[in-house]
């Protein structure tokens, strides 16, 4: 006769004696645990490839405080500074793709690469190693001049370069950095030629103007406006496609007739191959960030609206910039050892 074994009486799968095969796949199985989801379980470390207190700097570390608290995880600043933000780049490239080595940097993460080709050097780092999260702050730049300088518009200091080819200088806080490209496209949507003169950051290159040594300079806003209300130094054009609502008396270059933009922007990027979970969470944490008051309010005591864009638009801003600034560096007329 043929048993039946009552339904009762099942045991749990955890009770059978299973093959030691399949008991030794069973055991290393990954667990149905939430490995990812329970991201991070350490500190984040966000690289700055940027000394402390420059733009980059001071856009991320409000916004790694303020992402300690709803990542509950420590959010570290690493000042990663040199070869115009090249070493800390190559530094976060080389970081395992896991979410916990950030960057956040500037338009260097554009230039450098176009600067590399143009002289067909083994690139330092490729945009297709990282991963954009979200784009933080877009300012564009301003040029600024010293008040001694005779003219009183763009077309003014247009028609002065054009009888003085070469002559007249402008400071810059290093070659083919982001107060040297925007000033060369400009040259070229002009037609001039000016001289530069490279100094190491930008408070050097601010200081040459207000010391007559250089007449003008492409500025950062956030740098300029103290000086700019102390009178020591003049707003003639912005880089933007709309006016600075900081100097609503300067036009655009666009305005004046030059088709050029350029943004003085901040963005925090991951690494590619990151898990799609992970970036997740933090593209939330901070877009809560970014679009939250804290945040803003910091930003403000800096002088440096935020203009935050998810991961998506970032990475159009991001193609639209790396064309810009692909053409302005193929066609500068000139390389300053």
């Amino acid at each position: 006769m043929i048993q039946t074994r009552k339904p009762h009486s099942v045991r749990p799968l955890s009770l059978i004696a299973l093959p030691p095969l399949v008991a030794a796949l069973a055991a290393s199985a990954p667990a149905p645990a939430m490995a990812q989801d329970s991201f991070p379980t350490r500190p984040v470390s966000i690289i700055v490839p940027f000394p402390p207190g420059g733009g980059a700097d001071l856009a991320t570390r409000p916004l790694a405080l303020l992402m300690e608290k709803l990542l509950k995880q420590p959010v570290l600043i690493v000042n990663r500074p040199g070869a115009a933000g090249a070493l800390g780049m190559v530094a976060a490239a080389a970081a395992k793709p896991d979410g916990y080595t950030l960057l956040a940097t500037l338009p260097s993460y554009n230039i450098l690469p176009e600067v590399d080709a143009l002289f067909k050097k083994a690139p330092s780092f490729t945009r297709d190693q990282f991963l954009p999260i979200a784009r933080l702050t877009a300012d564009p730049s301003i040029l600024v001049a010293n008040p001694a300088a005779q003219w009183k518009s763009v077309k003014e200091l247009v028609a002065a370069a054009r009888r003085l080819p070469g002559e007249m200088m402008y400071s810059h806080s290093g070659v083919y950095g982001p107060s040297h490209i925007p000033m060369e496209m400009f040259a070229n949507a002009a037609g001039i030629r000016l001289q530069d003169v490279p100094y190491v950051g930008g408070t050097p290159a601010m200081t040459a103007v207000l010391a007559g040594h250089a007449t003008m300079w492409s500025s950062p806003p956030a740098l300029a406006a103290p000086f700019v209300k102390a009178g020591k130094v003049r707003v003639f054009a912005t880089w933007g496609a709309e006016r600075n609502p900081m100097f609503p008396e300067a036009p655009t270059l666009i305005e004046s007739g030059y088709n050029v933009e350029f943004y003085f922007w901040t963005g925090l990027f991951a690494l590619r191959g990151t898990p799609d979970t992970v970036v997740r969470q933090l593209r939330d944490a901070v877009r809560q960030v970014a679009t939250g008051e804290d945040y803003r309010n910091a930003m403000s005591k800096v002088l440096t609206p935020v203009a935050y864009l998810d991961a998506p638009e970032f990475q159009k801003f991001l193609d639209a910039d790396a064309r810009r600034i692909g053409e302005a560096v193929r066609t500068m007329r000139k390389f300053t050892q």
